[in-house]
């Protein structure tokens, strides 16, 4: 009988074992690698719908028009937005068209399906200067617009944004299923 005992104790603690390190795995990786977020509201048409839900690679460099995930800047949300413009860059919209540091851009991710039909452009024309008061993107922050216009609020309304405020990259969409998607 004690050999049963010392068998099944045994087996208790492999199982206890193996459960706290699963959630000890499992609290490294959302800590600082991946963790998985829900798009909330219409900024990012599109590419993300509301609800989607997406992982965020916390590992990730972050270069130019990759779709990040930061602390929003006035409230106590998390944002997704695309990034527009590095430290050093020049950002400028003209009829529509994107120029960063003198170079025009397609933008082919932007929704462009208005409401209204004879509205012509989607994005309003300005510079970083008339927006930010600076000439280029300062170190240590980002620049960034939605990718639906109409409807985000972005750079252009509260500004720079803190690099060290950035949560990830998005890199997965899994849910829904049926519009699963690597970025």
């Amino acid at each position: 009988m004690t050999e049963k005992k010392t068998s099944a104790k045994k087996e208790l603690f492999s199982w206890v074992f193996a459960i706290i390190f699963g959630v000890i795995v499992a609290f490294v990786c959302r800590e600082y690698i991946f963790s998985p977020v829900v798009v909330k509201g219409a900024s990012m048409i599109p590419t993300y719908e509301d609800k989607d839900v997406i992982i965020v690679s916390k590992m990730s460099n972050i270069d130019r028009f990759d779709q990040v995930v930061f602390k929003a800047p006035y409230e106590d949300e998390f944002y997704i937005k695309r990034v527009i413009g590095l430290p050093g860059d020049t950002i400028e919209m003209k009829d529509d068209v994107l120029i960063v540091n003198g170079k025009k851009y397609d933008e082919p991710y932007v929704n462009r399906a208005g409401e209204n039909p004879l509205q012509n452009r989607i994005t309003e024309n300005f510079t970083l200067e008339e927006l930010t008061g600076e000439k280029t993107v300062p170190e240590g922050f980002i620049f960034v617009l939605g990718d639906n216009r109409l409807k985000s609020a972005d750079s252009r309304h509260y500004g720079l944004i803190p690099i060290d405020s950035i949560l990830g990259e998005s890199k997965l969409r899994i849910f829904p299923f049926q519009n699963i998607k690597l970025f």
